[in-house]
């Protein structure tokens, strides 16, 4: 990436960004609740959630103040519940140590709670115009197609080495930039498919498009088994009343409600002998 490609990302982003709700303003709680959302999760599920928590809790203040149950419900369905927990905690800090005024450096805002490199990168840029990149999976993915490299998203410096390469040619418009590469990841250069090489503005400059090699980028060494738990699932129901059980307040799931459940994959007999204990 040079600052010629930088800038033609920036004028493709203005001309071809999404219409989301989020981008409607610079106001960086806007941003960040947006952000943390978006982090598992794909845009087109985010959007109505977005709009009915900032229907409910439209100001920081609000989330400072929310009870955990009813902020936990406007969550419900996004899953990684820790997220909300630290956008509470994060909100409780904004308003009783900061006098309610977001931080406006990527520095101050790695120090909220919930919020890493990444995200205080997106709401520097974006909201403040901070000259900070903001680095994900997407926007690995783009640079390394870039280079055409078979460096491996596995590599623990690949994210630190990225940033620095991204401050270098950083325009003035860093939210945009930042949104553009996003975008460029998200729509064009995609992921475990054909990437739509045609509409991308940086074709013609991309090493991995020239050399008809974008499906074998990004390289990825560790692949990670997937652990699989099995559970049994008992609903109880009484005169038209279904049991449910809230979870403990730390581990998986903490203080969620669930139908009882039983380690291990059991048939009806020693379900009945458990239920029994």
């Amino acid at each position: 990436m040079n600052q010629e490609m930088a800038k033609e990302l920036v004028l493709w982003y203005q001309k071809n960004k999404r219409d989301l709700p989020w981008r409607k303003d610079k106001n960086p709680y806007h941003i960040w609740i947006s952000e943390i959302m978006l982090q598992q999760t794909r845009v087109d599920a985010v959007k109505k959630y977005y709009e009915r928590f900032m229907e409910s809790l439209p100001t920081i203040e609000d989330l400072a103040n929310v009870e955990e149950d009813r902020l936990l419900k406007l969550w419900e369905g996004l899953g990684y519940y820790t997220r909300a927990r630290n956008l509470k905690k994060a909100a409780l800090k904004i308003v009783k140590d900061l006098d309610g005024k977001f931080p406006d450096t990527y520095e101050e805002l790695l120090k909220l709670p919930g919020i890493g490199e990444y995200t205080a990168g997106a709401i520097a840029s974006i909201a403040f115009q901070r000259k900070t990149p903001a680095v994900d999976g997407n926007v690995i993915r783009v640079m390394l197609r870039l280079k055409n490299s078979r460096r491996s998203v596995d590599d623990s410096k690949l994210k630190k080495d990225l940033f620095h390469e991204l401050t270098e040619v950083i325009p003035k418009e860093s939210g945009d930039f930042n949104q553009a590469l996003m975008d460029l990841g998200a729509t064009v250069c995609l992921p475990n498919t054909y990437p739509d090489c045609g509409r991308c503005p940086l074709k013609d400059s991309c090493k991995a498009n020239l050399e008809h090699n974008t499906l074998n980028i990004p390289v990825r060494a560790n692949k990670l088994k997937k652990k699989i738990e099995k559970y049994t699932v008992v609903i109880f129901e009484y005169q038209e009343k279904i049991a449910l059980f809230k979870r403990p307040s730390d581990g998986l799931l903490a203080s969620l409600y669930e139908f009882y459940m039983i380690d291990g994959s059991y048939g009806p007999r020693k379900i009945k002998e458990e239920l029994e204990k």
